[in-house]
């Protein structure tokens, strides 16, 4: 069976440098291609949901990004003002640095105020897997699913390496049934991602002008 590959593809642009012009032209290219969203710095959201209103392409922006590093508070305000402005999802970084000291206290607090933040919205944590262990993937897989986060997020795109097959296997088996799976960062071509949504990834991230130019043949 033929997969639609473009609706599972929430279509990215957080490099630091991008103007209101490649803004202008990913919104443009989603409703083009008709992606599931874009994902979008949370100083966008305004005027990117004007570009795309009535096009069914759906507004995803990040929190604590891309560190993490942020302290848990910070976070969810972030959240709850992304939400405030407009947007549908969030993808918030969990503090890999509170996760790799055992501060299993500490993340799930912070897991709670995130989701409450988000209210119904889409909820994306992202565990940053190119600095976990597997089994660090599996707790923090385990920690994401159990507070009730609609998905585990495999990367940020800015750690030394992205999304990897075998950790969306690894934290495929540690979510609770319902909890989905979005693997992000280097996924550059529709074999890459048809592999990934076959390992079990419900979303992918992507950027990749190759992977637009395949969508579109």
């Amino acid at each position: 069976m033929e997969i639609d590959i473009a609706k599972y593809i929430d279509f990215t642009l957080l490099k630091p440098e991008a103007d209101s012009a490649m803004f202008k032209k990913l919104c443009e290219d989603a409703v083009k291609h008709k992606f599931y969203s874009v994902c979008i710095p949370p100083y966008m959201i305004k005027e990117c949901a004007g570009l795309l209103e009535g096009s069914g392409v759906k507004i995803c922006t990040v929190a604590g990004f891309p560190s993490g590093y942020a302290d848990s508070e910070t976070k969810a305000f972030e959240v709850g003002a992304a939400v405030k402005n407009g947007a549908d999802e969030a993808d918030a970084v969990i503090n890999v640095s509170a996760l790799k000291s055992k501060k299993t206290d500490y993340i799930k607090n912070e897991l709670a105020l995130l989701r409450k933040a988000a209210g119904t919205n889409v909820l994306k944590i992202i565990i940053e897997t190119c600095y976990l262990t597997p089994e660090e993937i599996v707790e923090a897989s385990k920690l994401v699913s159990e507070s009730g986060a609609d998905f585990v997020k495999t990367s940020t795109g800015f750690g030394p390496c992205g999304a990897r097959l075998e950790d969306v296997e690894l934290i495929k088996k540690s979510i609770l049934p319902g909890t989905k799976i979005k693997a992000s960062g280097g996924i550059k071509s529709y074999a890459q991602a048809l592999e990934f949504i076959n390992a079990g990834a419900s979303r992918i991230g992507a950027s990749s002008l190759l992977l637009r130019q395949e969508i579109n043949k």
